[in-house]
């Protein structure tokens, strides 16, 4: 059932994720029985992505393209830091977690530690990845020159029309911007690969695990962190034209009436929402990897699909229903990375990020090489603007 009350809609996500961290997680997760466990993880899971960050990511969509034309900063900068909420608070949770158990369980805490670094940087692949889908997915809608389904075959996920049949069309401005945001990410996820392996070696008397043990040491994290916000900062400001009253969504039209003040107000709400329910994920992953013995490092990659959902669903969105924000939402991807990135920092600061030697190897070769495919795409799209 959709609830058309904007507000009562986010007080509803509240309560849930509040039940999942209070209710759910003591009495059910917390339990000593395997199947209670295990149901718990899928009612957490279940509830977790399917109302309240999928809800979430409804709202910062609605909300975007009004706070665009008030404020003047990009779509896709408002966009990003709140679709890179979930990731990063599943890793702030998770880094928390395990400075909380550091005195008293070393190998917890490393556990949690990897949770944290393995979902936020994990997340990077999932959305840039789909990213990459979706502008391909356009690309071939310009080359034949008509629509074309989002996924071959599923109607139900939408059609993307051709550039030619777009009433409002991305620029090449934002395009460009787009590159340089994707580059500055390239650049930002090679230095924090490179100054684990340099600098984040821990030593096999610190190491309680097989293999090799890697941290993002606080002195790097400070330097990761001023730069990120000196890349957001720079790319703040929007590169595109006001939305025709007739090319906005019926939600839009409801927040294009609300003050400015309230829709930041809804935009905290949603982020109290996410946060516990991040929370009760962390803790839900944990259980299940000990329930299952799969390793922490892999539970926090598949995890990582969790945070950056709601980035995958905006820009699913903007390239069906483009309006002229396809452009937005490839922006908006590039920068909830480096916002994801500004997370770890965060983490790392904290004392939270440590990767084996080929989980660190793996997450950051894949980064790197989805965002020379996501330039690429770009860059085929760029060229139909010209």
């Amino acid at each position: 059932m959709r609830i058309k009350n904007h507000f009562l809609k986010i007080l509803v996500y509240i309560v849930v994720a509040l039940v999942l961290r209070y209710a759910v997680i003591p009495y059910a997760l917390d339990a000593q029985a395997a199947w209670l466990q295990t149901l718990a993880i899928l009612v957490i899971f279940g509830f977790g992505i399917g109302l309240v960050f999928i809800g979430t990511a409804d709202v910062i969509e609605e909300t975007t393209d009004v706070l665009k034309d008030r404020t003047g900063l990009a779509g896709g900068f408002l966009q990003s830091l709140g679709t890179a909420f979930p990731d990063m608070i599943i890793g702030i949770v998770a880094a928390l977690g395990s400075l909380l158990v550091s005195g008293t369980d070393h190998i917890r805490a490393i556990n949690l530690a990897i949770i944290a670094a393995s979902a936020t940087f994990g997340s990077n692949i999932y959305n840039i990845l789909y990213s990459v889908w979706c502008v391909h997915r356009q690309n071939v809608a310009d080359e034949r020159r008509h629509s074309v389904f989002m996924v071959p075959y599923v109607p139900s996920l939408g059609k993307l029309k051709p550039l030619k049949d777009h009433r409002i069309k991305p620029t090449i401005k934002e395009m460009d911007g787009a590159i340089r945001v994707l580059m500055s990410l390239t650049l930002l996820t090679a230095f924090v690969a490179s100054s684990m392996v340099v600098f984040g070696r821990v030593n096999e008397a610190s190491n309680p695990l097989s293999g090799d043990l890697y941290q993002l040491i606080r002195p790097v994290g400070v330097i990761l962190f001023l730069l990120c916000v000196g890349i957001l900062y720079y790319f703040r400001k929007s590169n595109r034209a006001e939305s025709p009253l007739e090319e906005v969504e019926v939600e839009e039209r409801y927040y294009s009436r609300q003050s400015t003040a309230r829709i930041w107000f809804d935009l905290l709400l949603s982020g109290v929402a996410i946060l516990f329910a991040a929370e009760s994920m962390v803790k839900a992953m944990e259980v299940f990897s000990q329930l299952t013995h799969i390793p922490f490092v892999v539970t926090g990659i598949a995890a990582g699909i969790i945070g950056c959902l709601g980035e995958m669903i905006v820009i699913h969105n903007f390239s069906v229903h483009p309006k002229g924000r396809i452009g937005d939402a490839i922006v908006g991807v590039a920068m909830d990375n480096i916002v994801t990135t500004l997370g770890a920092s965060v983490v790392a600061i904290m004392g939270g990020i440590f990767l084996g030697g080929n989980s660190l190897i793996l997450i950051f070769v894949v980064i790197l090489t989805a965002n020379t495919l996501l330039i690429e795409q770009i860059s085929k799209l760029k060229n139909k603007l010209v």
